[in-house]
């Protein structure tokens, strides 16, 4: 599974650092580190829906509180 998260500077305003630090401590404490990659990439042209991220190509907006419950159901529900 890809786990891919904006960078850029929008999504940097709204959170995308503590977005990729919270989603790098749940992928290691849940032991699935080596099913999932996560990466991060420049804008993705939603800037106003929020940090940006998709998993597999698909598209959710996520911000630092929300991060945990999109970690349990939008990818440890599909491992």
């Amino acid at each position: 599974m890809k786990i891919t998260v904006c960078i850029g500077s929008s999504c940097h305003l709204k959170g995308s650092r503590q977005v990729v630090e919270k989603l790098q401590n749940l992928v290691a404490g849940s032991g699935v580190g080596d099913r999932v990659e996560l990466s991060g990439t420049f804008c993705m042209g939603k800037c106003q829906q929020g940090v940006c991220v998709t998993v597999d190509d698909e598209f959710f907006s996520v911000t630092p509180d929300s991060v945990a419950d999109f970690f349990n159901d939008r990818v440890l529900a599909r491992l």
